[in-house]
């Protein structure tokens, strides 16, 4: 049985994955050596799948991947990165439900700019790392379905960012019967379609050309 990845591990993994799952361009790359460092010393669970996904960052041109990113983010709504879509969809409730994330960020002192949506995954696991441990945990939990259910699009979309969530995923608490069923009914169901309500949560023209927030 794999053992659980310890607090100083996950922080390391989080922070790592947060990264890497943000729009691949100078920036990222300027990453890549410390990214690859950390995961070198992190346990296999975690180290193995990020290692892989920068062995992938490093074998293939910005174009190439930009246009991968670009065509699994932001033009396929079954691999969106946002966790309240899985469970809200484009609805009303779901800009209560952003409002959740932003407001525990606030309160920890955690700032984001108006480019950045606070239940992107790259976000959550930045604050997780970075921000307030506990109250990070209780949100990547919370929102442990909608994770499976992107790292199930993603491996169906033979992408190689299911390498990323794989390595979040460890990062939590084992998959439980309620967890997996709960994944289920929201795979059959698929998302609400409402719209009414969200026009101040949906995501800007500017953020959906550039791919992320840097």
């Amino acid at each position: 049985m794999t053992e659980p990845v310890n607090a100083e591990a996950a922080d390391a993994a989080r922070l790592a994955a947060a990264w890497l799952l943000w729009y691949p361009d100078e920036q990222l790359d300027a990453r890549l050596d410390e990214i690859e460092a950390v995961c070198a010393l992190a346990p296999a669970q975690v180290g193995v799948p990020l290692l892989a996904f920068v062995s992938h960052l490093r074998s293939a041109d910005r174009t190439t991947l930009q246009r991968h990113y670009v065509d699994t983010f932001d033009t396929k709504r079954k691999a969106c990165p946002y966790l309240t879509y899985w469970t809200d969809g484009d609805t009303r409730n779901r800009g209560l439900a952003i409002l959740r994330f932003k407001q525990a960020y606030l309160q920890h002192g955690f700032e984001l700019s108006d480019a950045e949506l606070p239940d992107h995954l790259s976000v959550v696991l930045e604050f997780a790392a970075c921000g307030d441990r506990l109250t990070g945990d209780a949100l990547l939990v919370e929102h442990r379905v909608s994770i499976g259910l992107l790292r199930e699009s993603l491996a169906a979309l033979k992408s190689p960012y299911v390498d990323v969530v794989d390595a979040v995923l460890a990062t939590l608490p084992a998959m439980t019967d309620e967890i997996r069923e709960r994944m289920a009914t929201l795979a059959r169901m698929g998302v609400p379609q409402e719209s009414v309500g969200l026009s101040p949560f949906t995501m800007t023209p500017e953020l959906e050309n550039s791919g992320g927030r840097r």
